[in-house]
């Protein structure tokens, strides 16, 4: 596994960007996909319907998505991770503190719900107090699975040999790692 302070040997053009909720992949995504001109969908985005259903064509939306030959995405969802981790030459890792990423979801989740900012497809935040009620609440889930790719991750270079594993644990990780492959 490789962090900031490694070289780059490779041209990173298929870049899966994993983390924990709120630990900021999507945010890195679209800065990676400006920065280097790459296609960017957010995965959520494919994921979600209306009313928070599951979409019946994410799995192969992701596969088309990933079929080109320079993407980023974030790397979610059980149903795609081995499909896009077949085709990805970069992994991402933003495994961050727990207070830095709980502090991001709090306040993303905050604004988004105080300002009813739509996300997907007509979805918006549930009502604050759903903290309390609902056991999936965007909070509770975000604790919950707080240490689940600690794991996860380091397994995974004897399974994708192809694959360059970057791993940050600090956002000034991320600053040094963008300047490296040419882009600050």
């Amino acid at each position: 596994m490789l962090t900031a302070q490694d070289s780059v040997t490779w041209e990173p053009r298929r870049i899966a960007v994993a983390g924990t909720t709120g630990s900021g992949k999507t945010t890195l995504a679209r800065r990676l996909s400006c920065r280097f001109d790459l296609p960017y969908v957010e995965i959520d985005s494919l994921y979600h319907g209306p009313g928070w259903v599951p979409r019946p064509t994410f799995v192969s939306d992701v596969e088309q998505f990933i079929a080109g030959d320079s993407w980023v995405i974030e790397w979610q969802y059980r149903a795609v991770r081995g499909q896009i981790l077949a085709r990805a030459d970069t992994l991402l890792w933003l495994d961050l503190p727990t207070p830095v990423s709980m502090g991001q979801l709090t306040r993303r989740t905050l604004r988004r719900r105080v300002g009813r900012i739509e996300l997907w497809n007509g979805n918006i935040e549930p009502p604050l107090r759903t903290i309390f009620t609902d056991p999936d609440h965007i909070l509770r889930w975000g604790f919950r699975t707080r240490n689940k790719l600690r794991d996860t991750v380091p397994a995974l270079g004897p399974h994708v040999p192809h694959l360059h594993i970057v791993r940050f644990t600090r956002h000034r990780d991320v600053e040094t790692w963008l300047r490296r492959i040419g882009g600050a």
